[in-house]
């Protein structure tokens, strides 16, 4: 197996502060054969009860796939002529620091890029006779050992099966006395090859499902060099190299000869790098066509970018990066933290999942690092970190069928509890004797509240970067005297309150007034995450370092949820599940699993360790005496991956700048909020105003009172209202900074309460089908072209409401598209104007306080709404 290397960057603090794009494997091309003694010209072949698969030699040989209900139109197709399977042998090498990860692929050894097509055989039924026709790969007959039994399968199904391979066509180089050599010769024949199987089977009425494995290869290695080559002349060219590769950059990278094992002239690295005959390949690459004019949606929750045509799109959880982008700050957070600053790809909740305009899905199985590659205009190819690769291809109509298929699979949310969509989330820090004083402000303004959300109510330490949490999950009786009472207070009058925690534990020595140290538990019970050396690894994270649980150990969820237990008997009924997205890559887990697929995996453990205790403590409560009987619990998170939608409840968006930048500001909020939308996540938000402030001599980015007022606007338009003070509060403007925003913030919570009805229909929709709250018009004007250029400018609120936020600082009015496709007007809920032409752009001013937000007419959702602005003096 090639070696991985992983580079620990954490405590580096002067950095290139314009890092270089992360080396891939560059796209790969190679031909198709296929024999034509044993494949059809053509032919079309049934597979389950819904699919079709069409074979065809023309123009070198392709396939295509068609749903028996549009027989006319193709959701996957291969490129005729060009293998759709190849296979790379490749080192790995991993750069992390403080829950930011590159994953680069470093030497290539060999590349198998052509293919061939020696039989396509349709199975109407299991053959037992097939079990050990293919000795040579994985397992036997490499599908037989997952579907004993066959419980479920849709007959009949289609494998694919042939080789891939290298061919050297006219020269080949060696190495002799540690240089590089060549010579001509003529021979055609393959140098390196591997079996290869795909399978397609039914997985469903809309789903088909692929499955690609690969057999053992027959690497050929070159001689090691002579050992009378001198240890300083070795040293010398190993430097030589080094400075060459760094010369030449990608342009070396790329030129690097394939098809064959590269052997260094250095024999410490020959004896790192030397590649057995039984290794296995470790990239798997899926090629197939796109058109030029095709726009790719999807991918989790994406930042900077709506639309991924032309773009690779690297699937791995990670901190989503200071700035990403966004000048000055990226340049700073880069300087200081090695590749804090992020960039366009960079996100807590990526999926493998994508829908295009030509209506064409598909996604993968799986928790490997996969690369999208969709920088070429005519065809899409994904680079697996592995030796298989399996996922399914959707068939759907229209976007929101897509979305209704995709989470009838990886599962949809609960219903959120109503009290969460009641009113706004309040989210302030200080103690007791805050909380009080700022409670009684907000009934002096009537605003409505679900909750007080306390993170806070742990304590906090001073540290080298200001006021941080202490880590360990349970009250802090000085900061927060009195809590029960506080608790029981707040509940007599139908709010809540929330607290905080995450997966992480920090040694507490020092806290003086603790009751329980949970890092010296969790140590004892041995369920902390470990290093090589079978030690708790401890994860620097900003100014200390804290112990992972391990959730793959089978004790820790138990021990988790007495925590939370703990918690909800003193009466919070909601938290924030923090992080699940820093599991080092170098990690030993209890399942001893391949960490960097754990890695990915992780947020979701996390996630299901928090959903169980909710439906557990419901149970436990079914025909109990209730003091509230809307009581319910909630939690919400910001690292995800492509089943999360399934366990997280809510989400949230994580740490934006408080700024009005495009990467990682209050346009990085929409368009998050819209791509999530797009992957599955029906419920989402962000901070009220972000939450990264910077104070330095130089760059300082502070949070105007504009900018808190322009999302007060915008986040009362999302599923939660919930305000953050931010990371440095007292240098950010805040709800209760004046009596402006104090007032400000009253009227947005009422206009958030004034479709709460709506809100709740859109909640049970979406536990019931997957489709968000908050949507990209693309979900529902997929033939408008206008709508696609779209990424954060405007936004629906289910159909029936159209919302297009102020997102620039001084900016009074807006421009507004109404797209193509309505039978009715839209209407101004300020004013009262109707928009009749369609296709079209008006300029519609927003000053503060009224942005800009239009109603179907004649919708009874948008007269509902009026009437409720209506009735709460809001128009």
């Amino acid at each position: 197996m090639a070696a991985l290397k992983i580079t620990k960057k954490h405590h580096k603090h002067l950095n290139n502060p314009f890092p270089s794009t992360p080396t891939g494997l560059p796209s790969i091309r190679g031909t198709l054969f296929f024999n034509s003694k044993r494949v059809p010209s053509r032919q079309i072949f049934s597979i389950g009860e819904d699919f079709q698969i069409l074979w065809s030699s023309n123009h070198g040989g392709y396939i295509s796939i068609y749903h028996q209900s549009s027989p006319s139109r193709s959701i996957w197709s291969t490129i005729p002529g060009q293998a759709f399977v190849s296979a790379a042998l490749a080192e790995t090498e991993v750069e992390e620091s403080r829950g930011s990860f590159v994953v680069k692929d470093g030497d290539v050894h060999l590349v198998c890029n052509d293919q061939t097509i020696e039989d396509i055989r349709v199975i109407d039924k299991f053959d037992r006779s097939l079990e050990g026709k293919y000795q040579d790969s994985p397992s036997g007959y490499p599908w037989f050992e997952q579907k004993k039994g066959m419980n479920g399968t849709k007959f009949p199904i289609l494998l694919i099966t042939g080789s891939i391979f290298s061919m050297k066509k006219n020269k080949r180089q060696f190495w002799k006395d540690g240089t590089a050599a060549e010579i001509q010769f003529e021979d055609k024949e393959p140098s390196t090859s591997a079996r290869y199987w795909v399978l397609f089977e039914q997985k469903n009425s809309n789903q088909i499902g692929f499955q690609v494995m690969l057999g053992q290869s027959n690497f050929k290695l070159y001689p090691k060099p002579s050992s009378t080559v001198s240890g300083r002349y070795r040293r010398f060219r190993r430097r030589l190299g080094l400075i060459k590769k760094r010369m030449l950059g990608f342009c070396w990278y790329i030129s690097r000869p394939r098809g064959y094992v590269i052997v260094s002239s250095a024999e410490e690295e020959i004896e790192e790098l030397r590649v057995s005959e039984s290794a296995q390949f470790n990239r798997v690459c899926l090629t197939y066509s796109s058109e030029a004019n095709e726009r790719f949606y999807g991918f989790g929750e994406q930042f900077s970018h709506v639309n991924f045509k032309g773009k690779r799109v690297p699937i791995f959880v990670q901190e989503q990066g200071i700035g990403r982008g966004d000048q000055p700050i990226t340049f700073a957070a880069n300087l200081v933290s090695y590749r804090a600053g992020g960039d366009y790809s960079t996100t807590y909740a990526p999926s493998p999942f994508y829908m295009t305009s030509k209506m064409r899905s598909l996604y993968l199985e799986g928790y490997d690092y996969s690369v999208f590659d969709l920088t070429r205009h005519d065809r899409v190819q994904i680079q697996i970190h592995g030796s298989s690769v399996q996922g399914r291809i959707l068939h759907g109509n229209s976007p929101s069928e897509l979305i209704e298929h995709f989470t009838e699979t990886i599962g949809r949310p609960p219903e959120l509890p109503e009290w969460i969509i009641s009113g706004a989330v309040v989210g302030i820090q200080g103690g007791t004797e805050t909380v009080r004083h700022t409670w009684d402000g907000l009934r002096t303004y009537n605003v409505p509240i679900s909750a007080f959300w306390l993170q806070d109510w742990v304590g906090q330490r001073e540290t080298l970067i200001g006021s941080q949490l202490w880590w360990n999950w349970e009250v802090d009786t000085e900061r927060y005297w009195g809590w029960q009472q506080l608790v029981q207070d707040l509940s007599v009058q139908h709010i809540k309150v929330m607290t905080y925690c995450n997966p992480c534990l920090a040694p507490i020595h020092e806290k003086p007034n603790r009751r329980r140290n949970l890092f010296e538990e969790a140590k004892s019970l041995d369920i902390l995450v470990k290093d090589k050396q079978g030690q708790p690894y401890m994860v620097p994270n900003t100014a200390f370092d804290v112990g992972m649980l391990d959730l793959t150990h089978p004790n820790t969820a138990s021990w988790f949820k007495q925590i939370l237990q703990e918690m909800v008997d003193d009466g919070v009924r909601g938290w924030m599940a923090d992080f699940g997205e820093g599991l080092p890559v170098d990690a030993t887990l209890y399942s001893g699993e391949d960490p960097i697929s754990a890695h990915n995996r992780y947020p979701e453990l996390w996630a299901q360790i928090n959903s169980e205790f909710v439906e557990e403590w419901k149970r436990n409560r079914a025909g109990k005496v209730k003091e509230d009987p809307k009581e319910a619990l909630v939690f919400f998170m910001r690292a995800g991956f492509r089943n999360s939608p399934k366990w997280g409840m809510l989400f949230w968006e994580g740490d934006q700048m408080v700024s009005w930048q495009a990467n990682d500001g209050i346009k990085s909020a929409v368009t998050g909020l819209l791509s999530s939308g797009l992957s599955g996540y029906a419920f989402n938000h962000s901070d009220i105003g972000g939450y990264c402030a910077v104070n330095l001599p130089f760059i300082r980015y502070r949070r105007s009172e504009e900018l808190l007022l322009r999302w007060m606007e915008l986040n009362a338009f999302t599923t939660v209202f919930r305000t953050h003070e931010g990371n440095k509060p007292s240098c950010n403007s805040q709800f209760y900074s004046n009596h402006h925003t104090l007032s400000q913030f009253a009227r947005f919570a009422q206009v958030y309460r004034a479709w709460k009805f709506y809100r709740i229909q859109l909640v049970k929709e979406a536990a019931q089908k997957g489709l968000p709250v908050c949507r990209h018009l693309f979900l529902h004007y997929p033939e408008d072209d206008h709508v696609h250029s779209l990424i954060y400018q405007q936004f629906l609120v289910g159909t029936e409401i159209l919302v297009v936020p102020v997102l620039d600082k001084g900016k009074k009015n807006v421009k507004v598209y109404f797209p193509v496709g309505e039978r009715c007007d839209w209407q101004h809920i300020w004013t009262g104007k109707l928009f009749r032409e369609q296709g079209c752009e008006a300029s519609v001013e927003a000053p503060i306080g009224y942005p800009a937000v239009f109603v179907k007419t004649g919708s009874t959702i948008g007269e509902t709404f009026i009437k409720n602005l209506r009735d709460f003096n809001i128009v």
